[in-house]
This record gives structure tokens, C-alpha cells and sequence, in this order.
């Protein structure tokens, strides 16, 4: 087995890495793959008036075994899941660390509370530095009380009803506990862009993976002057979208050609992709998007799109940028 078939996991105890990790245990479990669990620390330093303004470290020593208790607990938490299991403690920011070893892996899986907001935007932290800079595709998985319950509004063509006994996921930071549910239905965002192409094609992996079904959706923000204001007045809105669709089906029939017995579902709906792939989340199970990953500071906010999906999905999405292999 080589390290192109382990997927890495990074943890730091918190209900929303564990979660993660179940994740990233039921996808290893699916594919035959194996797990490297990651838990990374920084030493905090703080100023010391009696230093002169000097800076005093703390011991690494406590933080150190707080790691390795982490890790020991992930160990404890898939032992019976039937997947080889590595471990390691690592010094740095987490975020950094992942980067640098997700060139080694084929998936890198990452939890996050999925509050949306503020504190989920700041530069650094994991689930948005993460995505954008990672050598190989990452998925995040959120932490939502309401993920896949309470659904108010279902896509079209996604409307089968849930199987009996279906898990729900609970916040367990609120007293329940996170349930995952297996991927039997996907929606990877497709909008013509070489990206796009190859978001399409990791999530075609994925079905193949997890033996789910595919959905191919566009937005076309018709409707939003704002967006279009270019655009004259008379426009033929379905005419548009029929054209936008008719460019899709060549770029999909090429693809289930060279995957027999793969369908596609196709559906091209006026809107921003942003909003459409964040509704479509709710009767789903997992979301791919692809990303420019240009680097630098926009690198680290990561495109408008895939940012947007990422804050505000309500369940696991897989992010495709550039530097991720083909």
C-alpha cells in the first residue's frame, strides 16, 4: 500500500475532528485504504514584563502529552473499524503541517463546527487555509446540528425519500452524538472551467468509490441583473439556460463514455453556483467543488464559490484545487 492510498487525517480532540475522523474511517473502510492520524501543536509564548519585554515559552512538555492523548483516543475510536491506522504528533500550525504533508496522501480530511461567520473566515484556520494550499483533495466535514434533518427545501430530482433508519448527524458539542452517513447521493458543481473539469472527474471517482449517485449542476445567474447586467433586456431566459445545459451534456457524455455504466444527472438551474450547491447540500451527502488554489492571500480565502459551499453546506465537501494530481 502506498501513501497515495491513506487518507490523513488531522485531529485535535474536539467533537467536530472526531467526527471527521469517523469520516475519514467509513471513506478508508469503503476503498481499502488506510489512516494517518495527524495532531500538531504550537508552543504559545506570551510576554514576560519581569524579561524586559522579553518572551518566555512554555514547556512543550504538558502540551506534548495532550497531543498524544488526542491520538490515543482517535486510535481507541477506529480500532474496530477494520483499517490500518497510523499516528503522529506534530510541532507547528496545524493548518501548515497538513499542507506539507498532504503531498504525500490521497485524501485529506478535516472537521470544522460549520458556524459560518466571522471566526470561521480568519486567515489560518484549517478548514479555509486547508482547501486552498493542499496537495491533494480535502474534504471538510461539518459539525451542524441541522445536517440532513429538517430539510425545508429539496432540489429537484433529489426528492426520493430517505431509507429507513437513515442516521442523522447531532451536534455532540450540544449532547448528541455524530452519526455518519454513508455517501449514496453526490452534486459536484460544474461551470465549464478547466477547475470545474476536474472537480467533475474526483467526484466521478467517488461514485465509483462509494457506489453513489451523480449530479452534475450549473447555476446561471439569468435572473440577477446585477450579475448579468451586460446582458439586454429581451433575453430568452430558458434559452439560456438550454444553451448552457447543451454545453454541459457534451462535456459529461464525454465522461460517462469512458466510464461504463456511469449516469450523470444533469440539472442547470438559474442562480449563482454558490447558492445552488449550498441548497443541493441539504439532500445530499457529499458536494465537490473545484477551486482556482491561485496561493498567496487570495489562495488562502480560496474562490468565492468554493468559500461560500465550504462555510455553509450541510454536509461534507470535497474542494479540488490546482495543485491536487489529476
Amino acid at each position: 500500500m502506498t501513501r497515495s492510498e491513506v487518507v490523513l487525517v488531522g485531529v485535535d480532540g474536539s467533537a467536530a475532528s472526531l467526527h471527521a475522523l469517523d469520516w475519514a474511517t467509513a471513506y478508508a473502510h469503503r476503498v481499502g485504504w488506510a489512516l494517518h492520524i495527524v495532531c500538531s501543536y504550537s508552543l504559545p509564548s506570551f510576554t514576560a514584563a519581569s524579561l524586559d519585554g522579553g518572551y518566555a515559552a512554555l514547556d512543550d512538555t504538558t502540551i506534548q502529552e495532550g497531543a498524544k492523548a488526542v491520538l490515543v483516543e482517535a486510535e481507541n475510536r477506529v480500532a474496530d473499524a477494520g483499517v490500518r491506522a497510523t499516528t503522529e504528533v506534530a510541532t507547528g500550525d496545524a493548518a501548515g503541517v497538513l499542507v506539507e504533508l498532504s503531498a504525500d496522501y490521497g485524501l485529506a480530511v478535516v472537521g470544522t463546527r460549520g458556524r459560518g461567520g466571522f471566526t470561521e473566515r480568519l486567515l489560518g484556520t484549517v478548514s479555509s487555509a486547508l482547501p486552498a494550499h493542499a496537495k491533494c483533495p480535502v474534504v471538510v466535514v461539518p459539525l451542524r446540528a441541522e445536517t440532513n434533518r429538517g430539510v425545508s427545501w429539496t432540489p429537484p430530482d433529489l426528492a426520493a425519500d430517505e431509507p429507513a433508519g437513515a442516521p442523522a448527524a447531532l451536534d455532540a458539542e450540544a449532547g448528541g452524538v455524530a452519526e455518519i452517513r454513508e455517501v449514496r447521493r453526490i452534486v459536484v458543481g460544474v461551470d465549464g472551467s478547466p477547475q470545474a473539469e476536474r472537480a467533475l472527474q474526483h467526484a466521478i471517482v467517488q461514485a465509483n468509490a462509494w457506489g453513489a449517485e451523480l449530479t452534475a449542476v450549473t447555476g446561471v445567474p439569468v435572473g440577477n441583473a446585477g450579475m448579468l447586467a451586460w446582458l439586454p433586456s429581451s433575453i430568452d431566459r430558458e434559452q439560456v439556460l438550454a444553451d448552457i445545459g447543451a454545453g454541459m451534456d457534451v462535456l459529461i457524455d464525454r465522461y460517462e463514455a469512458q466510464n461504463p455504466g456511469l449516469r450523470i444527472r444533469r440539472i442547470v438551474l438559474d442562480g449563482t453556483g454558490a447558492e445552488l450547491l449550498t441548497e443541493f447540500s441539504t439532500a445530499s451527502d457529499l458536494v465537490v467543488v473545484g477551486s482556482r488554489g491561485r496561493g498567496g492571500f487570495r489562495g488562502l480565502l480560496l474562490g468565492s464559490t468554493s468559500q461560500a459551499v465550504l462555510h455553509h453546506a450541510a454536509c461534507p465537501v470535497l474542494v479540488v484545487n490546482k495543485h491536487c494530481p489529476d
